[in-house]
């Protein structure tokens, strides 16, 4: 993804073009898998019958009008949602190289090392500080030989045990896409041990997105049989609006009660909400009427249906709950639970990224890490 669309390609009938319903398309889609303010790069073809679209909008032909704009919006914003679920649990391929670059940028300021010095570069030699006596006395503690009876050094041996993994991860769990779980640091991250490197995973960041996947899952659930819950108001509230505004969102009202949102008419430049959708809490009625009619605005230009606006402000109340719900950072996690959370990420979809965007975990190969090495 970019910072602008400018690496989107959308064509229609073999012709490119830039057309506010594909761009909106493409946004809904992707609302959701990566980060606030950014444009997923794309190839995206589109063929229909020519009978079913005007090639004749703007003079350079760089726009168009779809006879059927919301079955068009409905297929490529579903057909893009499901290529993603599809492909599982990716990481952001960029991620690889930059931390790689930030881990061998940290290893040679570590060992005194400039910038661009090879792996043959020798340093000096310099003696090293002699330890303090406390120092000593504790590094000879873990190099010790563990002699069985000494109580000290058996608490020594296990902590060092719960900290991590007890021998080798069988072969069958570093097959799978996400490893072994072999450690946690800091109370945050999980180290996982796959047959061709390593994973990082951010366990707040991971967690959150399997709780928002799951009350997405429900509330979809809940529409698609007798509606999403609503919460009726105790005192039903009048809106203000301008007549064409009020005319939008009663000619919508139909699809808006199946989302949990009530309007009933109140004059000619007035809209009564008697309920609102439950999982939203107490919404302000004005505020909620606002980012609605704007969608039902967009609706005409070809971008997002009613529907479809509030269900994304539904998702977002849905993140916010998931967010407050997932493992928090800090929380120290058993070897089981770290691999639970492992194979839960990779059967959901979109679990290489948090719910605002963001990577849940980072894949290092092991020839990455040789090269911070020197040994390829």
């Amino acid at each position: 993804h970019k910072r602008t669309a400018a690496g989107q390609h959308l064509i229609v009938n073999g012709r490119p073009v830039r057309d506010k319903l594909l761009v909106g398309a493409v946004k809904g889609a992707y609302a959701d898998a990566i980060p606030s303010g950014r444009h997923p790069m794309l190839a995206l073809y589109l063929r229909l019958d020519p009978n079913r679209v005007d090639v004749n909008v703007h003079p350079a032909k760089v726009e168009v009008r779809f006879r059927e704009e919301g079955v068009v919006r409905g297929l490529i914003v579903g057909g893009l949602r499901h290529a993603l679920a599809e492909a599982g649990c990716l990481p952001d391929t960029s991620l690889g190289a930059g931390a790689l670059g930030a881990l061998g940028s940290g290893a040679a300021r570590a060992g005194g090392l400039s910038e661009g010095v090879g792996p043959q570069y020798r340093a000096p030699y310099q003696a090293p500080a002699r330890p303090s006596p406390g120092a000593a006395q504790s590094w000879r503690r873990w190099a010790a030989p563990y002699a069985p009876g000494e109580p000290e050094q058996e608490a020594l041996i296990e902590s060092a045990s719960a900290a991590g993994a007890d021998g080798p991860p069988a072969p069958e769990e570093t097959a799978l896409p996400l490893g072994a779980a072999r450690a946690q640091l800091h109370e945050n991250y999980i180290i996982a041990q796959t047959e061709r490197g390593v994973v990082i995973v951010d366990q707040h960041a991971a967690h959150e997105r399997l709780v928002y996947e799951r009350l997405k899952t429900s509330l979809r659930e809940k529409i698609a049989g007798d509606g999403a819950p609503a919460q009726e108001l105790l005192i039903p509230e009048v809106v203000a609006l301008e007549p064409i505004v009020a005319e939008r969102l009663l000619s919508a009202a139909p699809a808006l009660s199946k989302l949990g949102l009530i309007l009933e008419a109140f004059g000619g430049d007035a809209v009564c909400v008697r309920a609102t959708p439950a999982a939203l809490g107490k919404p302000d009625p004005a505020a909620l009427l606002k980012d609605v009619a704007e969608a039902l605005e967009d609706l005409e230009l070809g971008a997002e249906s009613p529907e479809e606006a509030v269900l994304s402000r539904l998702d977002k109340v849905a993140a916010s709950m998931a967010c407050h719900g997932s493992v928090r950072s800090g929380r120290r996690l058993t070897l089981q639970e770290m691999n639970a959370l492992l194979r839960d990420m990779e059967a959901t979809p979109h679990s290489g990224q948090c719910n605002h965007g963001r990577p849940t975990f980072v894949s290092l190969s092991l020839s990455d890490l040789e090269k911070l090495f020197g040994r390829s």
